[in-house]
């Protein structure tokens, strides 16, 4: 008799969803409900990308190689995309920044499985928003509205995959 093994397929991009997170907020806070995560739905989540910077150093007497030390790591800003509906959080979150009085937020993005069960958890923090971008608006089609966010973080982290529990993801991030 034969045993199956289970199937590890790769996890479709759809599913997915993103928390931003108050950072003047306590976990007690959170926990209680009291100021809690603005969850969004997005169709679009892309700069999940970490870039470690190198230092090339050309040692004397030795020509077959160039010797390269790691420096520092650098993370692209994430963008965010999504159908324009009824809320204005991502223009009033920006409009803050311009008004003087921002609040910088870490956040949260979920891979989910087909049962939306969390699979993979990225974390970033001290997140701000450079950018909003409306819609494009044109007549002659039936395309939806779609407003977007670019957000600099100063890290990225995967807090969770398959061999990590949840608990540790929320201490982490607060």
């Amino acid at each position: 008799m034969a045993i199956e093994l289970p199937r590890f397929d790769p996890l479709p991009a759809f599913n997915f969803y993103i928390s931003l997170i108050d950072t003047s907020s306590t976990f007690s806070q959170l926990k209680t409900g009291v100021t809690g995560f603005a969850l969004g739905g997005f169709t679009e989540c892309t700069g999940l990308d970490a870039s470690l910077e190198i230092e090339e150093f050309k040692e004397g007497g030795v020509n077959d190689r160039v010797h390269k030390f790691p420096t520092r790591n650098s993370f692209s800003n994430i963008t965010l995309k999504r159908g324009v509906g009824f809320g204005e959080d991502l223009w009033l979150w920006y409009e803050e920044f311009l008004q003087g009085k921002g609040i910088r937020r870490n956040g949260l993005i979920v891979l989910a499985n087909e049962l939306r069960i969390p699979i993979k958890i990225w974390s970033f923090e001290r997140g701000l928003p450079i950018k909003w971008s409306g819609p494009a608006l044109n007549s002659g089609t039936s395309a939806i509205a779609i407003e977007s966010i670019e957000i600099a973080h100063e890290k990225l982290e995967l807090m969770m995959s398959p061999g990590k529990a949840l608990d540790g993801v929320l201490d982490a991030v607060f």
